[in-house]
Formats: C-alpha cells, structure tokens, sequence
C-alpha cells in the first residue's frame, strides 16, 4: 500500500516552518482506495507570499484543526504503507517534524516519484511536478493545493508502474539499482550463509541467518546507518549456502570473513594468529604465561591479532586470579613485583609461594580458553532430513564442521573425522561453540 501524500506550508524549513494543508490518497497499487485531505491551523501567521502561491490564508485557516488534531487521523491512514510524494524528503521531513513536536515518532518508508521518474522516464529537462505533467499529459487540477497536487502524484506513479512491471515488487523489498528482482525470488526461508557482490563481482558482506530471505530483505528497508546505506549503494548481486545449522552458519560466517575480509565485515576479519598466550614452566616450577609473537614452537591457548589485546587479556588475567606480572612477562624487576607489595601477587616472584599453589589458579586462569568438552561430537540439524551437521573438538583443539548422511553412516570415530572439513581453529571460534551449546539445544553432544 502506498500513501501518496502533498502538503503546503508556511515555509521551506521543516524545523520553523507549519504544515497550513496535507492531502493523502492511499493507493493499493491499482487504484485509490481511501483518501483525506484537511486544511491545518499552522498556529502562526501565513506570509504574503505563500498566500499568493498557495491561495491559502489566514482567514481560511483559522478555524480549521491544527495538526495535532489531525495527527491520529494521518497516523491511522499512513500506518503500514510507504509514504510517496515527488521530492519525498520534503514532505517527510515536515510531517515527521509535525508529530515530534507532540511528542511521538513517526517513521515510514519513504519513496520518491522524482527519483523514479529519473529512472524510468528519463531526459526530460525538468522533473518538478508541473512541468513533468505538463509534458507527460498529466492534467493538474488546482496546483499547489495539496490534493490537486497529490492526485497528480497519484496519476505520475501509476504511470511508473506501468513503464516498469517490476517496479511494485522492487519497491515492496526496496531494492538496491541494479538488483534483479529474481534474486529475491530464488532466497530460501532457511538457515545459511549468505553473500552480497558489487558490479565487478567483488565480495563486500557476508552474513548468516536462520531466514536467509528475510534477514537480506531487512538490509534493503530504509536503515539510516551510512554502513547500510553504502550496502545498499554497492551490492548488485546475491548468493548464498544453505548449512541446516545455525550454529555451523556462524562457524562457517566467522571462517570465511577471516579469509575473505569483505568491505562491510569489521568485528570478525581481523587476523586471530599475529600473538598468542602460551605457556611455559620456569627454572623454579612456576607456570608462566607469555605473550609471544606467531608462536610456532607452543600451541597457543588464546590468539590475538595484536600484542596490546593479548596483553591486556593476561594483565586481567594476573588481576582476577592472583597471578604474578613478573613471572608472566609483564613487569621487568630485579626483586618482588609491584603488585607483590599492594598484596595482589602472593609471592611467587620471589619464592614466598609454592610452585604447586601458584600453578592451581594458573590452571583455574586457562579454563576460561578451553571448549566445555576437550573431545567432543555435536550432532545438529543438517541441510536435508536424512543428513546431520557435525562439528569435532579433539584434545581441545576445533578441527572443523562437516555432514554425515545417515543413510550410508556407520557410527565410527573415523566415518565423524572424514566428514570434516579442516578449519582454523582461534578465538572467536571457541566463544562461538561455547556460547551457542549454553544459550542453544543441540541434538546431541558426544564426548569421548
């Protein structure tokens, strides 16, 4: 549903300047099928010039309702339709204004006939209402009163839509230029992974969903954010993999924006292996956690892509569990550490604790990097009835995720670990597994 709206005012600023007429005809993409047009009482004097463009003043409106008597009404009529006018930014702006200065938000999506008819009926040398109609053979009738103004409107997009098929469903689904309207056609209502491409097939987001269709279709409503309208602006082209799981979708998300670091993705295409928190054992016994750079010769316990991120982990690491800065690598002294005077560090630093107390709440620090199982199976819902996701942990380390097809599937360790498919394991990884098995039902956890 479409409401095709006009109004007059006493002014060109929505933030000064009062709504003085408005006129809304509510078209069902075929004809109109409600409409209400009412002066409005702008509370303040029409200027001289507005009265001779408009033939509005101030005799006519004195009587007439100001907007906030109006406001329930045009709240009622608009509600669920996009809101249309030619130089929609305009007449959006000064209703929106309207309603805030009585206290509600009112927000539609808009759409605007002079952009439209740009597109779809181009080289005209001008695109304002009467000179566009004048040259189409749209008959005005009353111009610049409100409702002769919106039923050209009315007339003007019924004209679009005849010179572009499409164009109600583009609307519908607010379409990026550019964007078939068949690629919304073929999105599944199914859990996956999904992926949106520029002109020259450049990969610029990816994203995951348990509706695929309908999680694209919410990057097309209008979204104020400049990352999504600069989406909107570039993508010109959608795929997508089903994965059954929505947990192996966000594995399978987290994996590929590493690989591939897509313009539009931020939080997850960092690199996750430039330094990594190991540990070593000291001359004295004491398990020491160290920040250390592309750590090869040690398996890392946590990766970080920076040092200042692995230090600040092991530095809050130090503070909860009373760990000591100096045997982990984060103070440099001859004696004791600071923290050892304020009574945080128990000594290690210089012999006052034993190696097997102090190591305890190292090892208690460490439980917070590993899986919740050390070897386990999960078993989730796969792409097709006969077939199951498969995601392995082993000796605490994520070897990746995988399908069974439980037609040909036997039960043995060796059928799990041919499925999979090898991927990074790092940081984002565990919390992803982790979160998702205490917030989630899985269809079954394996240990072994």
């Amino acid at each position: 549903m479409y409401a095709i709206i006009d109004i007059e005012t006493t002014g060109g600023s929505a933030v000064y300047e009062r709504i003085t007429e408005i006129a809304v005809f509510i078209y069902d993409g075929e004809k109109v099928v409600d409409q209400f047009t009412s002066l409005v009482n702008p509370e303040r004097p029409i200027p001289y010039y507005i009265t001779k463009l408009t033939g509005i003043n101030d005799q006519m409106v004195e009587r007439a309702p100001t907007f906030e008597q109006l406001a329930s009404k045009i709240d009622q009529i608009t509600e669920g339709c996009f809101f249309v006018a030619h130089n929609v930014t305009f007449d959006y702006n000064f209703v929106r204004e309207e309603f805030r200065r009585i206290g509600f938000k009112y927000e539609r999506k808009t759409l605007c006939t002079v952009r439209l008819s740009r597109k779809l009926i181009p080289g005209h040398r001008s695109y304002s209402l009467g000179n566009l109609c004048q040259e189409i053979g749209i008959n005005v009738k009353d111009r610049h009163r409100a409702a002769g103004d919106a039923l050209a409107t009315v007339k003007l997009f019924e004209l679009l839509l005849s010179a572009d098929p499409s164009l109600a469903h583009q609307i519908a689904h607010q379409l990026p230029n550019g964007m078939p309207v068949h690629l919304l056609e073929r999105l599944p209502e199914s859990t996956g992974v999904y992926y949106f491409y520029d002109e020259n097939n450049g990969l610029i987001y990816i994203g995951k969903s348990i509706n695929i269709k309908e999680r694209v279709l919410s990057h097309f409503y209008n979204r104020s954010g400049k990352k999504a309208q600069e989406i909107k602006r570039l993508i010109h082209n959608i795929d997508f993999e089903l994965t059954g799981s929505d947990l192996i979708a966000q594995l399978k998300e987290s994996d590929e924006i590493k690989q591939h670091k897509p313009l539009f993705n931020s939080s997850q295409k960092r690199p996750v292996s430039g330094y990594g928190i190991c540990v070593t054992i000291d001359q004295n016994g004491y398990q020491s956690l160290k920040v250390i750079k592309n750590p090869s010769d040690h398996i890392p316990h946590a990766s970080y892509s920076n040092k200042a991120m692995a230090q600040q982990e092991l530095e809050a690491l130090c503070e909860k569990y009373f760990l000591c800065r100096k045997i982990n690598g984060l103070q440099e002294t001859g004696g004791a550490c600071f923290q050892h005077g304020l009574g945080i560090c128990l000594g290690a630093c210089v012999g006052r604790e034993e190696p097997e107390s102090y190591n305890r709440r190292t090892r208690e620090a460490l439980k917070q990097f590993d899986y919740i199982h050390q070897n386990m199976i999960i078993l989730d819902k796969g792409r097709t009835m006969n077939e199951k996701s498969v995601v392995m942990i082993e000796n605490g380390k994520y070897l990746g995720f995988g399908y069974i097809d439980l037609t040909y599937f036997g039960g043995s360790m060796d059928e799990f670990r041919d499925c999979i498919k090898n991927q990074e394991d790092n940081r984002d990884i565990q919390k992803i597994i982790n979160g998702y098995l205490l917030k989630n039902k899985v269809e079954k956890v394996i240990t072994f």
